[in-house]
């Protein structure tokens, strides 16, 4: 008789990856459309639906395209979109942000027509909308002036909410914007409109594809004077701090992927809910690759997503939303 010798010194951990009913049953990070915010660029005129070249399948959208998108998403599952607008002209100060009839004003009454329930999440900054394409004013030498951009910075938030929208998401990086902003959120009676702070937002060269979807290049220079250097992560928590001291509902790390680690650390600092941007050049990087053969899409974005959700963001903005939302759904059915 062949004698059976067990092993009892080693842990078996493979006895419940064998099926996907075991996997999914043990898994600790779950991915749920509703989680997802997703993002649309906004432009004015009619029945425009131009695709971004450096974003294949995101589009810049005129106002009457959005009913489709709401009910697109609303049949997937995604309950939330970010609004970024590209005016119809731009000035020194980025007038058509705050404008009652700016094209994000618009674009949030039609979204709020359609879909009452839609989370609408306004972006503000100014970039976009002044022709030096910088996120505040500036000084007569050049230099971002912070303290009377937070003026303007405000009146935008004001009126996006007075146009329906559900959150600010202020992400010009101005020091004491989000205080600026909730002073005047409360003052005019939206006490109860949180604020999504892009509070750890990295000069990052992943935002290359959104400046040509947005339109926002700055004319000279860069926005490493106000944006966060790419080596800090200490600094991210006191940007954070600041945030929450002035009553940010929501805090953000952007970009996403390169910065998992300040992602983990923020979600070890504070209790708040907690936001990453996975953003145009993370996408934009997988459609290469996945136009070009090398990486299996589905599986590549979902992991993506599952490794953000992994490493603490409870709400992840993704311009793979759609996509994820279908395929998750697909995995359930």
């Amino acid at each position: 008789m062949v004698a059976i010798t067990r092993f009892r010194d080693f842990t078996r951990t493979r006895r419940t990856r064998r099926t996907d009913a075991l996997r999914s049953l043990v898994r600790e990070t779950r991915l749920d459309p509703s989680q997802f915010i997703y993002p649309l660029f906004v432009t004015h005129g009619t029945n425009l639906r131009t695709e971004i070249s450096s974003m294949p399948g995101q589009y810049q959208l005129s106002v009457d395209q959005l009913a489709r998108e709401a009910t697109e998403l609303r049949e997937l599952g995604v309950r939330a979109v970010l609004l970024f607008g590209l005016p119809a002209s731009k000035d020194p100060e980025g007038t058509e942000g705050y404008a009652s009839d700016g094209i994000v004003q618009q674009a949030t009454r039609e979204l709020k027509r359609v879909d009452p329930d839609l989370v609408v999440v306004a972006d503000i900054c100014l970039c976009e909308y002044t022709d030096h394409g910088h996120c505040g004013l500036l000084t007569a030498t050049g230099e971002v002036d912070n303290d009377p951009s937070l003026d303007l910075l405000a009146r935008m938030a004001l009126s996006t909410v007075e146009a329906g929208a559900d959150i600010v998401a202020p992400s010009d990086m101005m020091d004491g914007r989000v205080g600026a902003i909730r002073d005047a959120l409360d003052e005019a009676g939206y006490e109860s409109t949180p604020i999504m702070a892009y509070s750890a937002k990295y000069a990052s060269a992943f935002y290359g594809p959104f400046r040509e979807a947005a339109d926002s290049t700055p004319q000279f220079g860069d926005r490493r004077g106000y944006q966060m250097d790419p080596a800090n992560a200490l600094e991210a928590l006191r940007e954070v701090d600041a945030d929450v001291e002035e009553s940010a509902d929501i805090v953000m790390v952007k970009p996403a992927l390169p910065y998992l680690d300040v992602i983990r650390a923020v979600r070890e600092r504070t209790d708040l809910p907690l936001a990453a941007y996975n953003v145009s050049g993370e996408y934009a990087m997988v459609k290469a690759a996945v136009q070009n053969g090398w990486l299996d899409e589905r599986r590549v974005v979902l992991e993506t997503l599952t490794g953000i959700a992994r490493a603490g963001a409870g709400i992840i903005i993704t311009y793979h939303a759609k996509d994820a939302a279908r395929w998750l759904r697909e995995d359930r059915s």
